[in-house]
């Protein structure tokens, strides 16, 4: 009985030693995201990252087992970026294509939307016809896919303006300084079914291009970081198969973009 006090204290030195190093040694996953591409990702009054991908990424890291922190980078310089180890791995809306393949590797596939364009109702454009946009000024971000396609598919039919977001590509479309914008479907529906772009809609069928629009949205990773990437695809399976992912999804959509 005389060593049942210093054991029990040895004991809960050792617990709390254990504890210490567990906490110590819990791994962060730094994310980047452009925080401007709701609702996907944005950053709400406070500053704090929102949005479908902020909900499943921190699901992901939650799956992991490991801690998840979001870092806000402009989207022209995401890629260079994370190669320059500013953050761990983008989950930022980025499609998988083979020329970004070049620079970083990629999870599966998480979403995929197809692409159009929004002019305002009765204006008579659609991408169904391109001749109907001979002339006409389309804004989109610059260097998305969706830019891709303006300059490779329709470069001699319309003129182009690059946009550092999508958000204000969208504002230059209802102020008239453009015709028409070329974005993520999904993205368009959230800034369509506001009271006030009541006066614009989708102008022509979805845009389906695998060579240009790439094999939908995946988490992109510095070349050769193969443990990470793996782990993220484990996380993506598992919250896809026990309802997780379609939970976050109606949180946002009334369709799924699985």
């Amino acid at each position: 009985m005389k060593r049942s006090i210093p054991f029990a204290l040895a004991f809960v030195a050792a617990a709390l030693l254990v504890a210490g190093a567990s906490t110590a040694q819990e791994k962060t996953i730094r994310l980047g995201t452009e925080g401007a591409y709701a609702p996907f990702n944005y950053t709400d009054q406070s500053g704090q990252p929102k949005g479908f991908e902020i909900d499943l990424g921190n699901a992901l890291c939650e799956r992991m087992k490991v801690k998840c922190v979001w870092v806000t980078q402009d989207w022209d310089g995401i890629i260079p970026a994370l190669n320059a180890k500013k953050f761990d791995a983008i989950m930022a809306s980025m499609s998988i294509t083979p020329e970004r393949r070049k620079s970083v590797d990629f999870s599966e596939r998480y979403y995929q939307t197809p692409s159009r364009l929004v002019a305002k109702k009765g204006s008579g454009l659609t991408t169904d016809d391109p001749s109907t946009l001979k002339g006409k000024t389309v804004g989109v971000q610059r260097g998305t896919t969706h830019a891709r396609y303006l300059e490779t598919k329709l470069k001699d039919q319309v003129k182009i303006n690059f946009y550092d977001t999508q958000e204000n590509a969208n504002l230059d479309l209802k102020d008239g300084r453009v015709d028409a914008v070329l974005a993520d479907s999904a993205v368009q529906y959230e800034w369509l079914k506001q009271p006030e772009n009541k006066d614009f809609d989708f102008a022509g069928k979805p845009l389906v291009d695998p060579e240009i629009f790439g094999d939908g949205v995946g988490i992109a990773f510095r070349k050769g970081d193969d443990a990470l990437r793996t782990a993220f695809n484990k996380a993506i399976d598992e919250v896809t198969e026990d309802g997780t992912f379609q939970k976050i999804n109606e949180r946002y959509f009334p369709f799924s973009i699985r």
